[in-house]
């Protein structure tokens, strides 16, 4: 194992566990499953502690330690989980934070200013725990240092203990050659209770002429005491777990366990039975007695042990048992998992677009050729093509509560910081989306989040003046529609003031007095650059900057966003993204000898071309439907043909019709993006390339469906009417 490599995976799963830990303190004095929540919030402490212990970071180790310990009480029922306390642990979990990306940086020692700003966390986690009582468990580091010429000598000479653990280890050869510190896991190890008695094992050392200076030859056997369990125990030399034999019996083990272990070992068995004594896991008499014992004697199964011998009662055992099941399905669930480089997934996204783009090719010649042999290969090939699409998009798929759960700290923090009581309410997080679009959302939706936070919400006084609950509610919602994802940012505060934005608009010049707008045309006026109907500016909004950046990012990712307001109710922003930024199914249309795309997902149907002469509507079964003239839009200079066709095209609610002369079929479309030259271009997304090697534009189905709605009256003095000439 390389040491670099370890240290990497060490960072990222701390990364993740510290995320963890955060995600849960916020919610953990609400949940009803506390005890699960704070346990999960101890897990990751200690985690974390112990793999910064592996790696010598010793002074990650000696914060966390106080932050375990805290969380300990708390889980033995001795400290309640309180909003004060949840605050100063989620500010240790920020201090932990910043000393890991400290030694991610190459700071394996800590500087003066981190340790000053752990001090005063120390401080008021001390104050938390009861008096340290002395301890007179004898340092593991000690203890190795006494180790004399006799190498099984017994260290501790306070008695024989029969109420601890014992363990055996023997750490592999290579533990040295990669990069391990074997006396550095039993340092973690003493973190977890007391070593009462230790000895080593050196039958493995072979003579000096065939010793080989870079191996390790170590083995120990361990008296161990402490109220740890035997996952905590192993997990102590998890990163060395394939490179060493271990075994862990509990306390007040049968001799039948004894006699197991001595059976497997290598050592002779006289010879390991007088170690386990002179470390104390065994008396002379317990040794003598498990020689004695014939090795072929039937073993009895563990429920039937705890129940006959330990009279445990037979429910306890069943859950143990089925506690255990559930362990084990999990570790195997987890061990099915692999990390894979992000830079990995995006080169087999593209090379899996390149042949898409190719085997349309083969497709096309062999609709030339028309051979049937070759016709009949070519289909099954774009369907296996088409599967191998689906199953490498869906490895870049992630769910959208990740980016979700971190607005619960902002809410938190920031609800605090402006004197607000403010929940978050979180649904639709196992929503899945393309890992790219995750990454660029984040940003949009912090800015929309704190917006909602402290303009949406309004303080206690007005709340209670309204009749309203004094806690106010900020909520994030997802769901897939039309091959979209929807992504609303809701609250429950005082909502948009309709005439104050229109005032504020006609001021700016940016509506003609006299206009009859609609509600969703005014409230989108919010989104122009630098408006503001702010009466003071915040430390968080009101200056007129950031909505018409979350709105130019949105359009960016081929995605839009639309405002609804109710004065005194709430706010609900919608934003509906593509899936995936890649790959697509999309549907071929001509207009002359110009091919375009359409997204497949976003098509209702194909129906005939039918309206009245001079009409941008049609009757579609009793309900009228704008329709667009694509050749009227992008001046394709040819005659309509005799037969054309309306696609209908549904997105957010609305229906709108696109007029074209071919309807050419489905297509599997990689996206590429148009250069910066026609990054200005309205109602086109992107470009393919089909299998003839030519360029088809992709359409923008929401500027389309907005632009039909619109065209009758637009009323702002800059719509949307742009268009492409060719």
């Amino acid at each position: 194992m390389n040491l670099d490599q370890a240290l990497q995976t060490f960072f990222a799963e701390s990364r993740e566990l510290l995320e963890d830990m955060e995600n849960a303190l916020l919610v953990v004095e609400q949940t009803e499953q506390k005890d699960e929540m704070v346990n999960a919030i101890f897990r990751a402490a200690h985690t974390i502690k112990g793999s910064s212990g592996l790696f010598g970071l010793d002074h990650i180790v000696a914060f966390t330690h106080v932050v375990e310990s805290v969380l300990d009480q708390v889980r033995a029922g001795n400290l309640r989980i309180t909003d004060q306390l949840v605050v100063l642990l989620l500010s240790c979990c920020d201090h932990i934070g910043a000393l890991v990306e400290a030694a991610a940086e190459g700071q394996n020692e800590a500087n003066a200013v981190l340790l000053q700003q752990g001090e005063p966390l120390i401080t008021q986690l001390r104050g938390y725990l009861p008096a340290p009582q002395p301890q007179a468990a004898l340092p593991v580091a000690r203890a190795i240092a006494e180790l004399d010429a006799d190498p099984i000598e017994r260290i501790d000479g306070s008695g024989v203990h029969t109420d601890h653990w014992h363990i055996s280890l023997r750490f592999g050869p290579g533990v040295l050659k990669n990069g391990m510190d074997p006396l550095s896991f039993l340092r973690y190890l003493e973190t977890l209770g007391s070593i009462t008695g230790i000895a080593t094992v050196p039958d493995a050392i072979p003579s000096a002429d065939g010793m080989d200076p870079e191996a390790c030859y170590l083995g120990f056997e361990i008296a161990f005491q402490s109220k740890a369990d035997k996952i905590t125990i192993e997990n102590v030399f998890e990163f060395v777990r394939d490179d060493c034999h271990i075994r862990i019996l509990p306390p007040h083990s049968l001799i039948s366990e004894f006699i197991r272990l001595i059976e497997e070992l290598p050592e002779q068995p006289a010879r390991l039975g007088e170690i386990l004594v002179r470390c104390g896991t065994l008396t002379a008499q317990e040794l003598d007695a498990a020689l004695d014992t014939q090795s072929d004697t039937p073993s009895k199964l563990i429920g039937a042990i705890l129940v006959e011998q330990y009279s445990v009662q037979p429910e306890v055992v069943d859950a143990a048992l089925a506690k255990q099941k559930q362990v084990k399905d999990l570790g195997a669930q987890e061990s099915r998992s692999i990390r894979v480089d992000a830079d990995k997934l995006d080169q087999l996204i593209n090379l899996v677009g390149e042949l898409i783009i190719a085997g349309a090719g083969v497709n096309l010649i062999a609709r030339r050729a028309q051979i049937g042999e070759l016709q009949e290969s070519t289909s099954k090939l774009s369907s296996l093509v088409e599967e191998v699409r689906d199953s490498a998009l869906q490895l870049r798929m992630v769910k959208i509560g990740v980016t979700f759960n971190r607005f619960q700290r902002v809410v938190h923090d920031v609800s605090r910081e402006i004197g607000k009581d403010i929940g978050l309410v979180i649904h639709g997080e196992d929503t899945e989306l393309d890992k790219t679009v995750v990454e660029k959302i984040g940003d949009p939706l912090m800015h929309l989040v704190r917006n909602a936070i402290d303009h949406g919400i309004e303080t206690a006084e007005v709340r209670a003046a309204h009749g309203k609950p004094l806690k106010g509610s900020v909520t994030l919602d997802a769901y897939h529609d039309s091959g979209s994802i929807v992504i609303s940012v809701s609250d429950d505060g005082g909502g948009l003031k309709r005439n104050r934005i229109l005032s504020k608009a006609i001021e700016r010049g940016l509506v003609e007095a006299g206009h009859n707008l609609s509600d969703n045309e005014i409230y989108g006026l919010i989104f122009e650059p630098g408006f503001s109907t702010a009466e003071q500016v915040t430390n968080l909004s009101g200056r007129g900057v950031g909505l018409d950046v979350v709105k130019r990012n949105i359009t960016a990712l081929r995605g839009s966003v639309d405002v609804s307001s109710e004065e005194n109710v709430g706010t609900t922003v919608t934003v509906r993204l593509p899936l995936t930024l890649a790959i697509i199914d999309g549907f071929l249309v001509e207009i002359g000898k110009s091919v375009f795309v359409i997204p497949l997902d976003m098509i209702e149907e194909c129906v005939a071309y039918s309206a009245e002469p001079g009409h941008n509507y049609t009757d579609l079964r009793g309900h009228v439907l704008p329709f667009i003239r694509l050749r009227e839009l992008f001046d394709v200079e040819s005659e309509p043909t005799r037969r054309e066709n309306i696609v209908v095209l549904k997105h957010a609610g609305q229906r709108a019709g696109l007029v074209v002369d071919t309807l050419l079929g489905e297509f599997q479309t990689v996206i590429k993006p148009l250069g910066k030259m026609f990054s200005q271009v309205k109602c086109i997304s992107g470009s393919t390339i089909l299998g003839n090697g030519e360029v088809a534009l992709i359409l923008d189905v929401p500027a389309l469906v907005r632009q039909a709605s619109q065209a009758a009256s637009p009323a702002l003095k800059t719509p949307e009417t742009a268009v492409f000439a060719g």
